[in-house]
């Protein structure tokens, strides 16, 4: 192979596989902290956690590959182009046909690569994910129990358990409460200080230790049993996890190839239209990483001036026109307008159509792109409010003669090659995951028949929170390649040599990521739960399901502020009466009931501002006895004092409120038994999160001025490894505060203390 033809293969080629890898990690972001989770509790072995990490990667690829190949394409040509490295060989007689042939050896590989994943490897292991959480449902189950939480999924079985701790190949807990509901009249309770918990098959096998048991008989009140143990064992029969769906049943993306096209050619015509759809979408996926070399070739190629930065804006440009004008062609396609290999290759064919005309084009002449560079300049430069349209030169002018102001001229040139880039990357990363979201729904917007409107507000919706995840990555990014290039380019060296210090240098970005930060906490106080309760609630419409209400939920049972916990048949909350309520006393040292009550109606009296209790008895009890026994007709509870709103607690998302309105609903729930371990976790985390686009920033700088000659590239390359490492050792701390192996507060915070020093110690090892 001839030097030239290794030089831009490799140019092309390194620049795409970071693109993907990149692009692959923003996708899989969604999946980290429920993977880490499962680890951490032990509720799944580690071969199937890494099953489920690594079958999630096919299905992304899909969508990354030929975003690859277009911005390693696009920013490997345009670098050159920028460096007139394209000019010097179009001189030597190098045409823009020469460039096809040359980068058609990537694409195709690129296209080979793709055309497996799709057609083999990505339904496999959307197959293999799908039955591998099937058959996970069932072991789980003894780890899904969270403590102070009732679990009602046993079947007969009411469970509530203060502490859980992991153990190996079980579940340990302590404080158990577990009432026999088989009778709801009359519920048989059981309570113990500990139980070891295992799966066995469809059977939940409890070992429980030092504990009792009492019943009564409803016809019957004067009779009640107690009997204790010191170990005893109680077998509790799983709910019957769901068999899998039929192969007739199984999405399209779940379907062999091969199934595929019988299906195509076999089933009813309605049906045959949807797995015709799903094969050339399949094929249509790959191909595109041909079809956008086409355009991306002749694009770069004319990017003289605009180098990198226009890479990255023709990236955002191609890919929201090509997933556009696919996702346009499938909708017209499964409505039945045109046949589906029509609909499904039409962005394939405009854009192959539209690369041969500007290849042609380029061959002749170059094509102006420049005017992409000048619009994100203009905004640039109105956002920093600039006098002067022309690029000042740091080294003759770094500083206003005579002015100790800030920002100063060098702060402006530092800051607007920041803020380009920030904004380029960030606007990457949105495209991409609308697009990828947009496809994932795809099928429910066909099959429950819902307006473009309200797809089009429900990725509006998610636009937010993509803007919260994303900052802190997209600021690790821009630093780098920020920092990175200025490095390349002996701009810093350059700054160093005039007397200015590196610290000065790194003023005006961590000013930014401090401001940044400080302007994500306010907008998750003030906008994002707003926009995320609208999410969900289209969402749901999305999925065809009923409006999620969160309002009342007739939970039945309670615990309540005193240490009681409340069952009811029935609760009217307009008129605030229960119907047959029993309250159970426990003592909190030992665990065992100290009282027990019983009424067959209880309603709020609002001038006494107490329950009246009716028709009713209460059981004083000790350990092995009732010690004493009284029936009533009329009575009122001094200890029962919660208002008739305690009952009624809406039932929130932590994404739905900020700070101030979880910190309430926490305290509210804390009084209630409620389980507020994930919720004081995430209420951390509203103070802690935003706060890392400053750690970011300063981790950032001194890898970036460490990448030497190497730029961008390198730049990339090291934020991706810092990412990654972030979001594992952020969700892994998560997972532990959730299941109370840390406090809440520091697993909140370990991450922004870890990588703050780690940042902190490798910026002063910095020659300055």
């Amino acid at each position: 192979m001839k030097i030239l033809t290794r030089y831009i293969l490799w140019e092309v080629f390194s620049h795409g596989v970071i693109g993907a890898a990149l692009f692959t990690f923003v996708i899989f972001m969604r999946d980290v902290g429920r993977i880490l989770e499962l680890v951490v509790r032990n509720s799944a072995p580690i071969p199937s956690v890494a099953e489920i990490f690594f079958l999630t990667i096919p299905t992304a690829l899909t969508f990354t590959l030929p975003m690859g190949v277009l911005v390693g394409i696009l920013i490997g040509l345009s670098r050159m182009a920028a460096d007139s490295e394209v000019t010097a060989l179009r001189a030597s007689g190098v045409g823009a046909w020469k460039f096809v042939a040359i980068i058609g050896i990537f694409a195709i590989g690129a296209f080979g690569i793709a055309l497996l994943n799709n057609l083999v490897v990505a339904p496999r292991s959307a197959a293999a994910l799908a039955n591998l959480q099937n058959s996970l449902k069932t072991s789980q189950i003894s780890f899904e129990v969270q403590p102070r939480v009732f679990y009602e999924d046993l079947k007969g079985y009411v469970l509530y358990v203060q502490d859980v701790e992991p153990a190996s190949g079980a579940a340990v807990w302590k404080n158990v409460f577990l009432a026999d509901v088989s009778n709801p009249a009359a519920p048989k309770v059981t309570l113990a200080q500990r139980a070891v918990v295992v799966t066995e098959d469809d059977t939940l096998r409890m070992h429980l230790e030092n504990g009792s048991q009492q019943e009564t008989e409803p016809s019957n009140p004067d009779q009640y049993t107690i009997s204790t143990f010191n170990q005893t064992d109680i077998p509790i029969a799983l709910p019957p996890v769901s068999p899998p769906p039929s192969r007739d049943l199984l999405p399209a993306a779940e379907l062999k190839t091969s199934e595929l096209l019988y299906r195509a050619h076999n089933d009813p015509p309605a049906k045959a239209r949807w797995y015709s759809i799903e094969f050339h979408r399949r094929l249509a996926l790959a191909a595109s990483c041909v079809v956008l070399m086409l355009v991306g070739i002749p694009l770069g190629l004319s990017s003289k001036k605009g180098g990198k930065s226009t890479g990255f804006v023709l990236t955002i440009l191609l890919v929201f026109l090509y997933y556009f004008s696919l996702s346009a062609g499938i909708a017209f396609a499964r409505q039945g307008k045109v046949q589906p290999q029509i609909g499904v290759w039409s962005a394939n064919i405009l854009f192959a159509l539209a690369g041969l005309l500007l290849l042609r084009r380029v061959q002749q002449s170059s094509i102006d792109v420049i005017s992409f560079r000048v619009v994100w300049s203009d905004l640039a430069k109105r956002f920093l409010r600039k006098k002067s349209s022309s690029e000042p030169s740091t080294i003759s002018a770094p500083l206003r003669k005579g002015s100790s102001r800030f920002p100063q001229i060098l702060d402006d040139y530092v800051l607007r090659q920041f803020l380009e880039y920030l904004g380029l990357i960030f606007s990457t990363f949105v495209v991409l995951t609308l697009v990828f979201t947009f496809f994932e729904l795809l099928g429910d917007i066909i099959r429950n028949r819902i307006a473009l409107i309200t797809v089009g507000e429900y990725l509006l919706n998610i636009i937010p929170s993509m803007v919260y995840l994303m900052t802190p990555l997209s600021v690790l990014i821009a630093v780098l390649v920020t920092f990175g290039l200025l490095q390349k380019s002996n701009e810093l060296t350059a700054m160093k040599a005039t007397g200015i210090s590196l610290y000065r240098l790194i003023v005006p970005v961590v000013a930014l990521a401090a401001g940044l930060s400080f302007a994500l906490f306010l907008f998750d106080q003030f906008y994002l739960p707003h926009a995320n309760k609208r999410r969900d609630a289209l969402w749901n419409e999305i999925k065809g399901k009923p409006a999620q209400t969160y309002l009342n939920p007739q939970r039945k049972w309670i615990f309540g502020a005193h240490h009681e916990i409340y069952y009811y048949e029935f609760f009217d909350s307009e008129r605030n009466q229960f119907a047959n309520l029993s309250v159970f006393n426990i003592d909190p040292g030992a665990f065992a009931l100290r009282a027990r009550t019983f009424a067959s109606r209880v309603f709020w009296n609002e001038s006494l501002h107490k329950w009246v209790f009716e028709q009713g008895w209460v059981r004083t009890l000790s350990a092995t006895q009732v010690q004493d026994y009284r029936t009533f007709d009329v009575r009122t509870f001094a200890d029962v004092d919660e208002p008739p709103n305690y009952f009624k607690k809406e039932v929130k998302q932590y994404s739905e409120m900020n700070f101030d309105e979880l910190k309430a609903y926490i305290r509210e729930l804390e009084q209630g038994g409620f389980d507020v371990v994930r919720l004081r976790v995430q209420l951390y985390r509203k103070l802690s999160f935003p706060l890392i686009t400053l750690v970011m920033s300063i981790l950032a700088i001194p890898f970036a001025l460490s990448a030497g000659r190497q730029g961008a590239l390198r730049g990339v390359a090291t934020a991706i490894g810092i990412a990654v490492v972030y979001w594992v050792t952020s969700g892994l701390f998560e997972a532990m505060g959730n299941v109370n192996q840390l406090p809440a507060a520091l697993a909140a915070w370990s991450p922004d203390l870890i990588f703050g020093l780690a940042g902190g110690y490798f910026i002063l090892k910095v020659p300055t």
